[in-house]
């Protein structure tokens, strides 16, 4: 052990650098920009201790083998804090229910609500209060109180998974200096830089490590690199390490284990290092210092602004002209106020939050049912809008497990003899097996375990090591099956550190002696197979006598030695399998109009096998190599056509995923790796899975229960029908709404009287707004669910200014019917011209639905669910029932004479037949509907 005096303070931790002035970059560029300096930072940090002596090393991290001592260490957390990795946090309760608040149709309701209650405050001494502020009121509260419970709850429950999550780690600690040391297990969040740490299999890497020692060390960096098979990191001796610099890159370093892998991180062999980086100076903690804060808008967020923009907009230019029409025609502006509010009121969708948010809470509730948690509600939408997603491979198109896919005799052809002398192999060794052993066992059948038991005994093993790259068994033939005077000795490991101990090949029931050009021709049938992505390992075996030297004394003992003359019998070929339904998936997205994209660390001879597997044309793979050398708009024409990304970095992926969102798509990212986070936030809708990283998770908008593209393509279709609803009663609430006050428009220039009272106008739009809580209960016709859908505010301005005038020509017709038919021409009868619109405007306003609802002809080769059917027909019902009910002079309304219902059926009829007509012109015009 090296007794080096250490200093007697401890290193200043380094000052961040200065990262460019933001110029004209948006937000989001600079915080990528920030994200890819910081990390490039940290990692040329971990790259100078990787090529560092460790002796260098322990001494500029005021370290010693023996590890810190409790005093240092604690002074060393004071200091530095804990080690923790920053990440957002779930904002306070009255945060999240101020965001709940943030809605602008939210904030006119609440205006108006003001403004009436400022009203009725002028007349409380002589008027009741006014219902239609507890109305209003009760919509903003459900609105409201729908979204903050359900996003609340949700960051509620992630927060208490995590409180039950502590997990340890083993440090060399001592009570003082010149104390023996001993190990000791800490929570990870009180590691510090210098700590000495012992890893073991199955441990977990608490902070960026320094290797001091290390012997047979695979570590599962697939959380940090995309890699799906364990990494060799270098067997290390504290007194011959000289570092290494062979790599700038951390992660490939071999004798740096990073912080952040999975909970199987460590697979196999022992090691000791030193911490070099904690907390945020961690690699991982580069990635994740940029990924708090204020999440980028998306698609949903963007389209929700400009239709309620709109929308705001037209009530802006409307009610001000109701107001000065009114107020100029009829003199009296108190009386003209009121009715411009009941008309802001008329014109404002003000059960749109209500309906979006029950919306996207019964698209969460389905989702729940297939195992996917919403996080975020606005996320179902985006789920729905989503034109492209990018995938990794491992675990998604793969099944995320190593299998034995091929056993071959040396020319390639299928040979069990190979995978039998395999299976001893994996079978009698003794030491930690790792997943290609594991892969071997599996693909026997338990029984042979028994039999092989019975036919051989392990007489002794040599152990894997990195610098031979193979291990080998020696086993005796028991008496019942063949001579005991013989050992057989089966080695398996790196086709190249196996071939060269060869000197023979099996051939056709014999060997024969490997000649050079036997040599190539086996090393070609090996590297056929490694380039369609498969892991390959040779087999070779040696029969040797039991007593060498005629004494009858048993040999015991092996070595590396004895590992020569062999005989090539064959090779195995592994793969991470592609998903049996992966290939079914990708083609229901497809139909569905979702281009998937593969976004892996993993290499392209890999990746591109497996998507050629699972039906993707790679085509022509982009490396992350390319990808750094292309400014944006050069990535963008090669997101645009590209399928397969590989060797890609954190950062890069993330650069994909708004290239690609530049070029007009909204873009979905499935990920559960470190690596992946950056592009799940950046992402319109980012997906992770329930076994992701911390931080993955943390960014995702959704969590899969189960990895599983199918359960994806279903979400989709869910989120689809959650925005088709949505849409649908926007549209049709916007049009109606606007044709309603059109309609007012036109009557208050001719008319001596007001068309309709506030109080009517605000009973009709509350009895149409009930009809339409049904609305998230209905269905979408199979081929608008087949289409990406994304908002869309000139489609809707133009859906208004087509649809709403249609139903005014049926309100003037009206107004004509009761002025010249049925003699309401003065004050006098108002009432009677006032229940005869209030009654039609609201059937029209309420049957139209069904017409409008779908592009195909209604109850015919469409009908709406029965909740639509039944809330519509009650509304009606109501409508009808109210200038005959108690409430019919409260209201201003009077009894309509018997002969004004055969006009109201051929008034609805006509404006039936009329609808059907303009949506069909609408439809061929325009190309589309909802």
């Amino acid at each position: 052990m090296i007794t080096k005096t250490t200093p007697t303070t401890t290193p200043t931790p380094p000052t961040p650098e200065t990262l460019a002035p933001p110029g004209r970059r948006s937000r989001r560029e600079r915080r990528a920009a920030e994200l890819a300096t910081r990390t490039r930072r940290i990692a040329g940090r971990l790259a100078e201790f990787s090529a560092l002596p460790a002796e260098t090393v322990l001494h500029d991290l005021g370290s010693t083998p023996a590890g810190l001592t409790h005093r240092e260490a604690e002074l060393r957390r004071e200091r530095d804090g804990a080690n923790a990795i920053a990440q957002d946090r779930p904002a306070r309760w009255y945060v999240q229910l101020a965001k709940a608040c943030r809605n602008p149709f939210i904030l006119v309701l609440a205006v108006l609500v003001a403004v009436m209650y400022g009203q009725w405050l002028q007349v409380s001494d002589t008027e009741p209060f006014d219902l239609k502020i507890v109305i209003l009121g009760a919509m903003v509260l459900i609105s409201v109180g729908l979204r903050f419970w359900q996003e609340y709850r949700s960051g509620a429950a992630a927060d208490a998974l995590r409180a039950l999550v502590t997990t340890t780690t083993a440090v060399q600690r001592r009570a003082g200096r010149g104390r023996i040391p001993a190990t000791v297990e800490i929570p990870m969040a009180d590691v510090v830089a210098g700590d000495v740490v012992k890893l073991a299999a199955g441990d977990l890497v608490p902070a960026d490590l320094r290797l001091l020692a290390a012997k047979d060390l695979m570590v599962s960096q697939a959380a940090l690199s995309g890699e799906s098979l364990p990494v060799a990191k270098a067997d290390t001796r504290l007194a011959t390490d000289r570092g290494e610099d062979t790599t700038r890159d951390p992660v490939e370093a071999g004798n740096l284990v990073l912080t952040g892998t999975s909970v199987t991180s460590v697979t196999s062999g022992s090691a000791t290092g030193v911490v070099v980086a904690t907390g945020a100076d961690t690699y991982l903690g580069s990635m994740a210092g940029a990924l708090v804060g204020e999440r980028p808008e998306t698609s949903f967020d963007t389209g929700v602004k400009k239709v309620s923009f709109l929308l705001i907009r037209f009530m802006m230019v409307m009610v001000p002209v109701v107001f000065l029409l009114n107020g100029l025609t009829k003199g009296d502006w108190a009386e003209a106020f009121t009715f411009a509010v009941a008309v802001a009121v008329g014109l404002t969708p003000e059960m749109l939050p209500m309906v979006v948010t029950t919306n996207l809470a019964r698209g969460a509730v389905a989702l729940s049912r297939r195992k996917v948690v919403v996080k975020h509600l606005n996320a179902i939408q985006n789920l729905g809008a989503m034109d492209v997603l990018c995938t990794d491979k491992t675990g998604t198109l793969t099944e995320d497990r190593i299998v034995l896919d091929r056993y071959l005799d040396v020319h390639g052809r299928p040979d069990t003899e190979v995978l039998e002398h395999a299976y001893l192999n994996s079978h009698f060794q003794t030491g930690l097996r790792n997943l290609m052993d594991q892969a071997v066992i599996d693909r026997m059948h338990e029984a042979e375990e028994v039999v092989v038991d019975a036919r051989f005994t392990l007489v002794d093993e040599i152990p894997f090591d990195f610098a031979r790259r193979r291990m080998s068994v020696v086993l005796r033939r028991n008496d019942l099956d063949g001579p005991a005077a013989e050992h057989l000795l089966i080695t398996k490991g790196a086709v190249e550190e196996v071939l060269d101990r060869c000197d023979r090949v099996a051939h056709a029931g014999d060997s024969v002696e490997l000649t050079g050009a036997l040599r190539d021709s086996v090393l070609r049938t090996a590297e056929d197979h490694s380039r369609q992505g498969m892991r390959v390992l040779a087999v070779a075996v040696r029969t040797l006598p039991a007593d060498p030297d005629g004494t009858e004394a048993v040999r015991t003992s092996y070595g590396v030695a004895d590992e020569a003359g062999l005989t090539l019998i064959g090779f195995l070929a592994f793969l991470d399998p592609p998903k049996r339904d992966a290939a079914e998936a990708l083609r229901a997205l497809a139909d569905n109009g979702v281009a998937v994209k593969v976004v892996t660390g993993d290499g392209e001879l890999v990746a591109a096998r497996v998507c050629e597997q699972v039906g993707i044309d790679p085509g022509t793979p982009v490396t992350g190599a390319e990808i750094d050398a292309l400014d944006d708009l050069e990535l963008l024409d090669r997101a645009r056509t590209a399928t397969l990304f590989v060797k890609v970095n954190p950062v890069q992926k993330a650069r994909i995923v708004r290239a690609l969102q530049a070029d007009g798509h909204t873009v979905g990212f499935l990920g559960d790796g470190i690596n992946d986070a950056a592009a799940l936030r950046d992402a319109d809708v980012g997906i992770s899975v329930d076994t992701a990283v911390d931080i993955a998770k943390e960014s995702a908008d959704i969590i899969l229960l189960e990895k599983d593209l199918t359960v994806l393509g279903q979400g989709v279709l869910r989120g689809r029908l959650t925005f088709g609803n949505t849409i649908k009663y926007l549209k049709l609430t916007a049009s109606s709404n606007f044709g309603n006050v059109f309609s007012v428009l036109v009557a208050s220039a001719f008319i001596p009287f007001q068309p309709m009272l506030a109080l009517q106008l605000l009973v009709q739009n509350l009895l149409y707004d009930i009809s339409q809580l049904a609305t998230p209960w209905d269905r979408m016709d199979a081929d608008y669910l087949r289409t990406p859908r994304t908002w869309d505010a000139r489609g809707i301005r133009r859906f208004m200014l087509v649809l709403g005038p249609t139903s005014s020509v049926f309100d003037i017709t009206t107004f004509a019917l009761m002025w010249y038919v049925f003699g309401a021409d003065s004050e006098v009868h108002q009432a009677l011209f006032q229940s005869g619109w209030f009654v039609e405007g609201l059937l029209t306003q309420t049957l139209v639905v069904h017409m409008l609802r779908t592009r195909r002809i209604p109850f015919v080769q469409s009908r709406a669910t029965w909740p639509v059917l039944l809330m519509t027909a009650l509304v009606m019902g109501v409508g009808l029932w109210l200038p005959f009910s108690p409430l019919a002079g409260a209201l201003g309304m009077q009894a309509l004479p018997l002969a004004y219902f055969p006009w109201l059926v051929a008034t609805l009829t006509t404006y039936c037949l009329l609808t059907q007509g303009v949506k069909r012109w609408y439809i061929r015009r325009f190309g589309e509907w909802l």
